[in-house]
């Protein structure tokens, strides 16, 4: 663990669970899923530096509504979020530049109960510049940051404090947990539930099901942001594994599947070809129309939520959405728990 100064009265502290490689749990990845039936790679690596500055191009554009409409809901419900909760630390798993995050960290200041913020991410120099931001912002405030993949390192998330046992806040927001499986989804769900106390809660952010057309141009937008988002993947496969694929040869796919109800985004490949990727001694051949999954986003019912939450041993406790139902944010407890 490296400390660094406090800034403002706060303190600082980065816990970095990486072995500082950017292409370990890639390579195992590209290993994996491009030597499957159907090829796919998880949506964690989009957001290399490059992906993260698209993706905040792309929560401009005005066909994405989730991450608006999320921080519309915020900055109506904080308040009543923070004093029902009464939390005085705020876990935020995915937290990148946290700043929809301010919104909750601001009604927990303003209630006097904010003491400790626990951003995990896992780009470490996302975790440090956010970190230093908010120190500065929140005098006194302790920000204790983890970097890691909340797939494998939830159990480095530190213990909470006991400031007068006072509860805290687990964060999952941005609809990330859209982009698991049911089975994977169920599973993380019972991970981030160990990490509650009776009296904590999950602030959970989901997409729910609409009309498939504007889910459809949220991922697939005129401007063409989210097409260079998607093909961002291509290029850190190339720089961090030293692979060949052709850019140009690939073209960005997204469409509403309405059985599973969830958006697919993926990579068809415009003709034939052949990429090596020299760190795996892989070769890997893709025909024509051949296509290459990137990331599954599930949209919600309520009635899905709270299934998935009794699976995972919590309880819906909280419903937050907005005036036309197009995203939620809900509150989980565990289930026997106050």
């Amino acid at each position: 663990m490296r400390a660094i100064a406090p800034a403002a009265g706060s303190t600082i502290a980065i816990d970095c669970r990486l072995d500082g490689s950017a292409g370990s749990g890639l390579a195992e990845d590209v290993l994996d899923g491009l030597t499957r039936p159907f090829k796919e790679l998880p949506p964690k690596h989009l957001y290399d530096e490059r992906g993260c500055e698209l993706f905040d191009q792309i929560c401009e554009l005005p066909e994405y509504y989730p991450t608006r409409t999320e921080r519309g809901i915020l900055e109506r419900d904080a308040e009543r979020i923070v004093a029902g909760s009464q939390a005085a630390e705020l876990v935020e798993l995915g937290s990148g530049t946290a700043a929809k995050t301010r919104v909750l960290l601001d009604a927990m200041a303003d209630a006097g109960l904010l003491r400790r913020y626990v951003p995990f991410d896992v780009a470490e120099s996302v975790v440090r510049d956010s970190a230093e931001v908010l120190a500065g912002a929140y005098p006194g405030l302790e920000v204790h940051g983890v970097v890691g993949d909340f797939e494998r390192h939830l159990d480095r998330i530190p213990a909470p404090q006991a400031h007068g046992a006072q509860p805290r806040i687990v964060a999952l927001l941005g609809g990330t947990i859209g982009n698991f499986p049911p089975g994977s989804r169920r599973r993380l769900l019972r991970q981030i539930g160990a990490l509650l106390g009776p009296d904590d809660a999950l602030l959970l952010g989901t997409d729910l099901v609409k009309d498939p057309a504007v889910i459809e141009a949220a991922y697939d937008d005129a401007a063409g942001v989210t097409a260079a988002f998607n093909l961002n993947l291509l290029r850190v496969v190339n720089r961090e594994l030293d692979a060949d694929f052709p850019l140009e040869g690939f073209a960005h796919v997204a469409f509403f599947d309405r059985r599973n109800e969830w958006i697919e985004m993926r990579l068809r490949a415009l003709r034939p070809c052949s990429v090596l990727v020299r760190a795996l001694d892989l070769r890997v051949e893709f025909a024509a129309g051949e296509e290459l999954r990137t990331e599954i986003s599930a949209k919600f019912t309520r009635a899905r939520i709270a299934a998935d939450y009794a699976a995972a041993g919590l309880t819906l406790a909280g419903w937050h959405s907005d005036a036309e139902g197009r995203y939620a944010l809900s509150l989980a407890r565990p289930s026997g728990g106050s």
